[in-house]
């Protein structure tokens, strides 16, 4: 059974192909251009990762004057390294984010820019963006990644150098949530076709316990960038990385000590009627993905998978470098671990009318019998990195309501409204279908959905020796539906 497939309104974005010249001032990329007509939406599922290191995230030792730093330090490996392992897991797409410390800026220009664009001619049939794990002012860190162009390092290069938490050593402002307000305005100060996208990374980790934000990024934050750039903070981190810490001779998720991650998730997604929950009861477009902030091998000694290795986001996409972007900022993608599903389609049906994730279905109170969603997943029949064949035990069909106003970080509304079993798919090899009628929806609402291979009825707090292969989820991102 194919993908559910559909026109696009998109005007296919330019094909950038780069040469890289060196000069005394910096990197000047010259590009060739090759135009793309519009035509029919060949969108496909497009297996990617958004936060990748190299060894040109630095470690700095703060205690010599001057500040020096080690290159490799806090990650290991070359930006080719990472694209070649990245192929390996089956990823159509990357975004290079190393992060950085006093003058990374110049680091990332003039060091990691011309390894990704080398990157990129040997592995042409890889997407690798460029990008950064930001330090904001006041908070942890966010991924940025710039559209592919003839602009994206300049444009980087100043992001960093002038907003960058720790771009100048003991900076007063940097613990100042105003600067980060400034560096998002600026950000939406930019022509549209140099507009990155934002997804905070890892935005629970650090918080006390479960249920509690009192860590370095606030959902105060999150939420105000959002407001002050909705088309540019469109997200976070769902599935967060560093899932393979190393406990004796076995793989477990510990890093995550304070707020442990629950069936590998970030709290503030896994969370029914959590965080994620109250910001789309506030009518927020806000997406969720999953990543490996991949540093260094868990069999060099690390603690992170490869690229691809034990999570995915996927994105339904042509494979064109504005194309993914766009159906990113859209919403048009889910994430998953271990291999657990590849593809997975999600619509509301309405007679004419269909709307999938990231997109609204406008109803009349009046005339909803026939609304029906529908639920279409691949579960392959295939290893995973692991060596294993895991199956989609469950499917759970999650609704809230969207009263538009803020719930204190919470949605109430929020329930599992159904839960599909084995004995309910409906299978066509790979493929599995269900469906659920909805009666009566009398007020905005949103549906998304989550599957396991656990019989957990809810993720459960992942203890730090637990074996993330045994516990896998994939979520998608919601469907809004508003009623007249």
């Amino acid at each position: 059974m194919p993908s559910f497939k559909r026109k696009s309104t998109i005007l296919l974005a330019t094909s950038l192909a780069a040469t890289i010249v060196i000069s005394t001032t910096g990197i000047t990329p010259t590009f060739a251009e090759e135009k793309k007509s519009e035509e029919q939406d060949n969108s496909t599922w497009l297996a990617g990762d958004h936060h990748i290191h190299s060894e040109y995230s630095y470690k700095y030792d703060y205690t010599k004057n001057p500040i020096t730093f080690v290159k490799g330090g806090d990650a290991a490996y070359p930006i080719e390294k990472q694209a070649e392992m990245a192929k390996k897991y089956g990823l159509d797409w990357i975004v290079s984010t190393d992060h950085g410390g006093p003058n990374h800026s110049e680091v990332n220009l003039k060091e990691a820019y011309p390894d990704l664009l080398e990157s990129r001619k040997k592995h042409p049939d890889l997407l690798q963006f460029y990008g950064l794990e930001f330090n904001p002012a006041g908070a942890d860190h966010v991924s940025l990644i710039m559209p592919q162009n003839k602009d994206e390092a300049d444009n980087l290069y100043k992001i960093e150098k002038i907003y960058g938490r720790g771009e100048v050593a003991g900076n007063p402002e940097d613990s100042d949530e105003a600067k980060m307000d400034r560096a998002v305005k600026y950000l939406t100060s930019l022509p549209k076709k140099n507009q990155p996208l934002a997804f905070a990374n890892h935005p629970g980790r650090d918080h006390s316990d479960i249920g509690v934000y009192d860590g370095k990024t606030s959902p105060e934050e999150l939420r105000r960038w959002n407001n002050l750039a909705p088309s540019i903070f469109t997200g976070m981190e769902g599935a967060p990385g560093h899932q393979a810490d190393y406990y004796g001779e076995r793989r477990g998720r510990g890093i995550y000590e304070k707020a442990p991650t629950l069936g590998g998730y970030d709290q503030m997604t896994a969370t029914l009627g959590g965080f994620w929950d109250s910001m789309l009861a506030e009518d927020r477009k806000y997406w969720v993905t999953g990543t490996s902030d991949m540093h260094e091998h868990f069999s060099d000694g690390g603690r992170e998978f490869w690229p691809g290795e034990y999570t995915k986001t996927y994105v339904k996409a042509e494979k064109d470098y504005d194309n993914i972007m766009e159906s990113m900022r859209n919403g048009r993608m889910f994430t998953t671990t271990g291999d657990l599903i590849s593809e997975l389609d999600v619509t509301v049906n309405l007679k004419n009318k269909t709307a999938e994730a990231g997109e609204e279905i406008v109803i009349s109170k009046q005339k909803q019998n026939d609304l029906n969603v529908e639920i279409t997943f691949r579960d392959p029949n295939s290893k995973n990195a692991n060596n294993e064949n895991p199956k989609v035990n469950r499917v759970d069909l999650i609704m809230g309501e969207i009263p538009g106003e803020s719930t204190n970080n919470t949605n109430p509304t929020t329930k599992v409204i159904k839960r599909f079993y084995e004995n309910e798919f409906k299978r066509n090899g790979d493929f599995v279908t269900v469906s659920y009628k909805l009666d009566n929806v009398p007020k905005n609402s949103y549906i998304r959905v989550r599957g396991t291979n656990t019989n957990e009825l809810e993720p459960k707090i992942d203890s730090k020796d637990e074996n993330p292969w045994s516990d896998l989820w994939f979520y998608s991102n919601p469907i809004f539906i508003k009623v007249k």
